[in-house]
């Protein structure tokens, strides 16, 4: 399937293809648009129903400039589902969007979120040095620390459809940034891990992470570790170098995420 070139001017906060249930809803990370989903959604909607939405004050909100967190970015997520008529739905999160799908599959239950994908998400909890990184990102250095993160994301990849989705990101400025440490650091709070919050729940949701970064193979092997301990958590590492390899092997990605949902039938 050709690349589809992302629109970055559309009007539209949403794009909706394809038919059939359990629908994706694709949802971004902080400080970035629903084009990064573009080649992944195209894909992903040969097979169902698929909905890629930008957050509010992102994309084509960009003009609501009001504060908001993550509770209210679900609020939408669920008036968007309603809006559409969606009865069942698999969230597919990039990074920290993961907290928003968790808390949509506890809000609305197994029944209407029978699962969910993270997508290169810190899944086993935060690195030494991120809840700093996270501070920095709402203190005067912010720019600093954004820096450090988008030089991060592309050193060393010779990649120009990630090169220009970051340095789309780097047009959000200190409100944004500082709202994305704030609202990340929220959900690490207390020492809560992503996988430990799913296990919480009554019914933990079948739960797939594709993932690039870190490329350590210790990385897989606890999380490898942790799903033969809970049958409802499933891993796999992409063919990807980057922390968006949806803007890679988008083919692989539409691969893995079909199988998955549909197991869940």
């Amino acid at each position: 399937m050709p690349t589809h070139t992302p629109d970055r001017t559309s009007q539209s906060p949403v794009d909706d293809v394809g038919a059939g249930e359990p629908a994706l809803l694709l949802v971004p990370g902080w400080c970035g648009d629903r084009t990064v989903f573009a080649n992944l959604a195209a894909r992903l909607g040969a097979s169902r129903r698929t909905l890629s939405t930008d957050l509010r004050g992102h994309g084509a909100l960009r003009h609501q400039t009001e504060d908001f967190g993550a509770a209210t970015a679900v609020d939408d997520l669920v008036d968007l589902l309603d809006a559409g008529g969606v009865r069942r739905v698999v969230p597919v999160a990039l990074s920290h969007a993961g907290w928003m799908a968790v808390e949509l599959r506890r809000r609305l239950g197994p029944d209407q979120v029978p699962g969910i994908v993270l997508v290169d998400w810190m899944v086993l909890g935060p690195p030494p040095g991120f809840a700093d990184a996270l501070a920095g990102l709402q203190g005067p250095a912010w720019r600093d620390v954004r820096g450090a993160l988008t030089e991060m994301w592309t050193s060393g990849l010779d990649l120009p459809e990630l090169d220009a989705y970051v340095a789309s990101m780097c047009e959000y400025g200190q409100e944004h940034w500082g709202r994305a440490g704030r609202e990340i650091a929220a959900g690490f709070a207390e020492g809560r891990t992503p996988l430990g919050l799913l296990s919480e729940l009554d019914r933990p949701p079948g739960t797939l992470h594709l993932y690039a970064q870190p490329d350590d193979d210790g990385h897989l092997a606890a999380q490898e570790a942790f799903a033969q301990a809970h049958p409802w958590f499933t891993v796999n590492r992409l063919r990807a170098r980057s922390h968006f390899p949806m803007l890679e092997v988008p083919d692989q990605m539409a691969g893995l995420i079909e199988r998955f949902t549909g197991s869940l039938a």
